[in-house]
This record gives C-alpha cells, sequence and structure tokens, in this order.
C-alpha cells in the first residue's frame, strides 16, 4: 500500500474535520467526569445541537445564529438532566438514556414537522460555518487541515488543553476535581458540590451543542437522523477507561478521527464500506481497553467509586 496513502494531506483535512466535534464534547465530558457526574446523555447532546444549528440556520440564514441557538439548547437539555440527576437524585444512567431516546425521537419528528422530510434535510441555501483560512488549501502538506478548519474547529482545538489547565491550575477547577474526588470532604470546607455539578452539565450541554453546530455546519451543511451516529458513547467509554485523563482522551479520540477519515479514503481503492464503517469504532476500543488494563487495580475500583448513582451522599 502507497504510505502516501496514509498520511495524504486529504487525509490530514478529513481528520481535522471528524476531530473538531470530538473535541468539543470531550471537553464538556472531561469537565462532568471530574466533577464526578456519570453524563452519559452527551450522545443527545450532539444530536440536537446538529439539529437545532441546522434548524436556525435554515431559518435565519446565518451559521452563527445556528451554532448559538444549539448551544442555548443544549444548555437547556443539560439543565433538564442536571436537575433530574443532581438536584432530584435521579439515576444518572436511566435518565441519560432517556435524554439520549427523547432527543432521536424529537429530531426525528421535528425534522418531518419543520421541513417536510424524513431521513436527510439538505438545502443549498444552508448557511455553514466560515473557513477562515480556504485561501491557504494551496500550501504543501497542512495547506488542506487548515483550509478546512472553522471558527469552532479553532475553538475545538483548545477545548481539551484549556479545559485541562483550568481543571488543575485554577480556584474553581480545583474545587470542581476535589468535588468529585471526596463530595463530603469539598461540603466540609464550604464548598456545594450540587452546584458545581449542575454547573458542570450545563457547561458540558453548550459545547455538545457546538459540537453538534460543527459537526451539521462544519464540513456539510446537512442534518440526518441519527447523525451522531454514536460519537457519544465512544466518549464516555474513552473518559471511564482513561480515567479522565486529558492526554489519554485526546489520544483516544485522534485515533477515532484517524481511523474514520482513513477509511473513507480507502474506499476508494476498493475497501468495503462495511469494514471503513466499524474500523474507528473498533480500533478506539482496543485503544481504550489497552489504557483500562494498564492501570492499577485500585485505581480501577477508585473511579468507579467516583460518581453518584443517585445517591444523597454527592
Amino acid at each position: 500500500m502507497n504510505l502516501a496513502l496514509l498520511i495524504s494531506p486529504e487525509v490530514l483535512a478529513a481528520v481535522v474535520r471528524s476531530l473538531a466535534p470530538l473535541l468539543l464534547l470531550g471537553a464538556g465530558g472531561l469537565i462532568c467526569h471530574r466533577a464526578g457526574v456519570f453524563n452519559v446523555a452527551l450522545e443527545g447532546l450532539l444530536l440536537l445541537g446538529c439539529f437545532t444549528a441546522v434548524a436556525a440556520s435554515a431559518y435565519t440564514g446565518s451559521a452563527f445564529l445556528g451554532a448559538v441557538t444549539a448551544a442555548v439548547a443544549g444548555a437547556a437539555a443539560a439543565a433538564g438532566f442536571a436537575f433530574g440527576t443532581v438536584t432530584r437524585y435521579g439515576h444518572p444512567l436511566i435518565l441519560g438514556s432517556a435524554v439520549n431516546l427523547l432527543i432521536a425521537g424529537l429530531t426525528t419528528f421535528a425534522l418531518e414537522a419543520l421541513f417536510g422530510v424524513r431521513g436527510t434535510y439538505q438545502s443549498p441555501d444552508l448557511a455553514r460555518l466560515p473557513h477562515w483560512f480556504s485561501g491557504a488549501a494551496g500550501i504543501p502538506g497542512i495547506g488542506p487541515a487548515l483550509a478546512a478548519l472553522t471558527p469552532l474547529g479553532l475553538l475545538a482545538l483548545a477545548a481539551v488543553p484549556v479545559t485541562h489547565l483550568v481543571l488543575h491550575r485554577t480556584i474553581a477547577g480545583t474545587r470542581l476535581r476535589g468535588v468529585g474526588d471526596h463530595a463530603e470532604a469539598a461540603r466540609s470546607l464550604g464548598v456545594r458540590p450540587d452546584r458545581y455539578r449542575f454547573a458542570a452539565l450545563v457547561l458540558s450541554g453548550i459545547l455538545g451543542g457546538l459540537a453538534g453546530a460543527e459537526l451539521s455546519l462544519g464540513a456539510v451543511a446537512l442534518f440526518t437522523e441519527n447523525m451522531s451516529a454514536g460519537r457519544g458513547w465512544i466518549i464516555v467509554l474513552a473518559l471511564l477507561l482513561t480515567a479522565g485523563r486529558a492526554g489519554p482522551l485526546l489520544l483516544a479520540l485522534a485515533c477515532y478521527a484517524y481511523t474514520q477519515a482513513l477509511g473513507f479514503r480507502l474506499q476508494t481503492v476498493g475497501l468495503p464500506m462495511q469494514v471503513s464503517d466499524a474500523a474507528p469504532y473498533l480500533a478506539t476500543l482496543v485503544l481504550m481497553v489497552w489504557f483500562g488494563a494498564r492501570r492499577p487495580r485500585a485505581q480501577n475500583q477508585a473511579e468507579r467509586k467516583r460518581f453518584s448513582f443517585g445517591h444523597r451522599g454527592g
């Protein structure tokens, strides 16, 4: 196989397009993880962001308003999830799964109600996010990757590293990590765990909405039913198996984005579509299991105790 096919500028550009929404969603999931919140609603938040971004863009003609609407919708959905789990002590796995199913059903219904179509909505008049560096496409090597960046793509590149710095270099981040590590100890120092966890969920909703806007209005301008395609679940598993560490999380997401981009590229030389579709999930799962297996058993047990599943102790 030609090595240039594996590391071509086109593959690198596809990696950037695939990785941007994952980084935004992953940053929100990382914040929740460190706050001790088991946020399995990431899949639904991403899908909601995709739909609301496209709908707002279609009705207003502005991709910016589409992204803002997606962020607001994500925050509202996450706030409802936070009310059920943090305020009312509901089981986060059950409520999170309910949110995912509800959003999947609502977006399918709204797609037909608002646009009169089923499956996919696409229009040539649909406003897309701008590509500020499109003139750099002719630069050898990295040019296509730079041209693929949108404003949300630039935000995504900084999202996980900035989140890591905030969590470890600010007072608010230290308190949030304290809430996740030992809620009772944090409460004894005057910190309200419920407030930090509620805020973490709402922030993950905002980032999830922006991730959806990037996915639906970045490289393409369309909405397809179940457009999130399991990306939220990939991040949930990555956070669990990497213990919420930013470095391994970035590596897992980059692995997913690269294998997805490479799979699309290899379809042009005869790779079956079923193989290219399954490759990102399989490669990422193998990598994450490897991370999990390398951790000491005591650390794995401590990780399972981090999360509050509906009891008032957290």
